[in-house]
């Protein structure tokens, strides 16, 4: 009865999708933990692409149940789209998608507050926010002031509270420059979100420790990745929620004890969406050329990543936070035609070596890394079947990521594609 949790170990767009998408063949439940509609999870099977952003990936396997789970801030218009896109490619959701009774509501004062605050900051002092209302979601969460699911379900109360949320709200969006919002339009369309999403809506908790006795297989899906951690990452360039495996158990209601995998995924390099801290960034054409290969723009925003070479102080620190004993190596196939390849093994800080992970951001921005360089392999992996059978620099490159991070490599990704996928035994 494996429980594993799936975390980004770097900083979102690591590939978690397909990964998510390929374990759930024969999983049970795929949970959502934390996050909202920002993220956006691409897979591709079947000469045909589909990105999520709400709903699981586990969505495509008819025996499997997909849980939206209590951690998760829903848009609730989105998710029906979502919905509607996952039946028109033959996937219906019915009967196989829940959504917890206790996950919190993105209204639109959100996103408007959201986008207004943005606006506000000035280009300098931007965080890079997708204007999705997911931090705003999230403080009214915290502030006690937000709505859950279950309140879309009980119209005779839900008009009181959006009305007293919106007190406070409209001041806040009147003061960084957006229109203000009338609480009627804001209650009549989430009336009738209420009556589409009824039968979706379930004591999501009860369910899973249900499973959990039954000794069902769960996978614990989370977004963005463990540097974008609210309370671990390079704050305040972060999400507003915990993608760690710590926020798997708060924002599922699973305990850490039933946990027996947590398995990190990484790609081969680094990428990094919107502001903040990015030690191995690459500024030269060689960053615009790993863009150009691995299609480096957002499945939801299509904004440009950053792009450079993987840091291994960075991703070791996401191993000791979420307690990884599995590593996935994602993207492999974007370094096949590069003459040398390198890897982050320290930093310089003030001049002097560091092994660990600055966490004031302000350090973080003024660290200068210490590389390793590697032979290129020169030869494409794409169809490659079998670990043994990668050239011998991209085995030995391979190796020294594991043996740096301490954790055993459990799947190699060499294309988009499901079948293009190694488990290494």
């Amino acid at each position: 009865m494996p429980v594993r949790v799936v975390i980004g170990a770097q900083w979102g767009d690591e590939g978690k999708g397909k990964i998510v998408d390929l374990l759930s063949n024969k999983t049970r439940y795929v949970v959502r933990y934390q996050g909202g509609a920002n993220a956006g999870h691409t897979l591709k099977f079947d000469g045909k692409k589909f990105v999520l952003h709400l709903i699981p990936s586990g969505i495509f396997h008819p025996d499997t149940t997909c849980v939206i789970a209590n951690g998760v801030v829903i848009d609730p218009i989105k998710l029906l789209e979502e919905i509607e896109a996952c039946k028109a490619a033959g996937a219906d959701p019915e009967g196989r998608l829940l959504v917890s009774e206790t996950a919190h509501v993105i209204l639109p004062y959100h996103k408007a507050l959201d986008q207004a605050r943005e606006s506000a900051r000035g280009e300098a002092a931007k965080i890079g926010t997708t204007g999705r209302g997911i931090g705003p979601a999230y403080v009214h969460k915290t502030a006690r002031i937000g709505l859950r699911m279950m309140d879309l379900l009980d119209t005779t109360t839900l008009r009181e509270k959006i009305t007293y949320a919106l007190d406070d709200t409209n001041v806040l969006i009147e003061l960084h420059g957006g229109q203000v919002i009338e609480p009627s339009e804001v209650v009549d369309q989430m009336i009738e979100c209420g009556k589409k999403l009824r039968s979706y809506i379930k004591n999501t908790t009860h369910i899973l420790h249900k499973a959990l006795e039954q000794k069902e297989d769960i996978l614990l899906e989370g977004a963005q990745g463990a540097l974008l951690d609210v309370d671990h990452g390079t704050y305040p360039f972060v999400t507003s929620s915990s993608p760690t495996s710590g926020g798997a158990c708060t924002g599922s209601g699973i305990p850490p004890t039933a946990i027996t995998h947590v398995m990190g995924i990484s790609k081969a390099y680094c990428t990094r969406v919107g502001n903040g801290p990015f030690p191995t960034e690459l500024f030269d054409d060689l960053g615009d050329e790993i863009r150009r290969i691995g299609g480096e723009f957002g499945a939801t925003t299509g904004r440009p990543r950053r792009c450079g070479w993987i840091d291994l102080v960075a991703l070791k620190y996401a191993s000791q936070i979420n307690g990884m004993n599995e590593l996935t190596i994602t993207k492999l196939d974007v370094l096949d035609e590069l003459e040398e390849v390198k890897a982050c093994v320290a930093y310089k800080l003030d001049g002097r070596e560091i092994d660990y992970f600055p966490l004031n951001v302000e350090e973080l921005e003024r660290v200068e890394p210490v590389y390793e360089t590697f032979k290129g392999w020169k030869t494409s992996t794409n169809g490659i079947r079998s670990i043994h059978e990668f050239p011998t620099p991209a085995q030995d490159f391979l190796n020294a990521i594991c043996s740096y991070v301490g954790v055993k490599l459990t799947m190699i990704s060499t294309g988009p594609d499901r079948s293009e996928t190694i488990r290494v035994d």
